[in-house]
């Protein structure tokens, strides 16, 4: 586990199979970002929504958590239903959106081949997001999005896994932090019914009367 600090550099090579993949699309797409995403939105929010990984052709081409694919676009639309966020999301870095009392990261920062980050590199990214949930003095909810964000988060908040099964629309509170779970909003779960938006968006409903309260 690394821990000291909350973004990994541009080069990070502690999960040599992701590095690789990176360096593969570098050569590809040289204007893409291709680097471990950093979190997007301030440090003093109260709300923190830990995603998967970034998409190859979303936030690992753009350089911002869950834009330029289809789960963003489902997920800022309900942060902005529920007053998270300012300006219109155009699924672009240079949109001028802005996120209000709340946070985006990923449990892995660099995109994995086929999104499918392994035991190692998750267990070695949480070296990020154990110092990224530490470094947020305010933080009071912490949305996860599926079971992998889930049960890294769970590890990363020193809870252990059984202690907070992942179900959709579940409830755990681990500490000082109110732990809101959801099923992934990709566009495999919303198109198959696993996630509807109006599953989704009870969510964030419930997190928003959580932090009114």
């Amino acid at each position: 586990m690394v821990g000291i600090t909350a973004e990994p550099g541009r080069d990070c090579s502690l999960c040599p199979r992701l590095a690789a993949f990176r360096q593969t699309w570098r050569e590809r797409e040289p204007l893409w970002f291709n680097a471990p995403v950093p979190s997007f939105g301030p440090v003093d929010a109260r709300l923190l929504i830990v995603g998967l990984a970034p998409g190859l052709r979303g936030a690992n081409r753009t350089g911002r958590p869950f834009t330029g694919d289809y789960a963003g676009e489902l997920l800022y639309a309900t942060l902005h239903e529920y007053g998270f966020s300012r300006g219109k999301f155009d699924a672009r870095p240079d949109d001028g959106l802005e996120l209000i009392d709340a946070r985006i990261t990923n449990a892995v920062r660099c995109v994995p081949p086929e999104n499918k980050p392994v035991p190692a590199e998750i267990n070695t990214c949480r070296g990020f997001l154990s110092p990224t949930i530490t470094e947020m003095p305010k933080l009071r909810a912490v949305v996860v999005l599926g079971r992998i964000a889930h049960e890294t988060t769970v590890k990363a908040l020193g809870a252990k896994r059984a202690a907070a099964p992942f179900k959709h629309g579940g409830l755990a509170i681990i500490g000082a932090i109110t732990l809101f779970s959801s099923y992934h909003c990709s566009r495999y779960n919303t198109n198959t019914g696993v996630l509807t938006t109006d599953m989704f968006r009870a969510v964030f409903a419930a997190v928003r009367k959580h932090l009114d309260s």
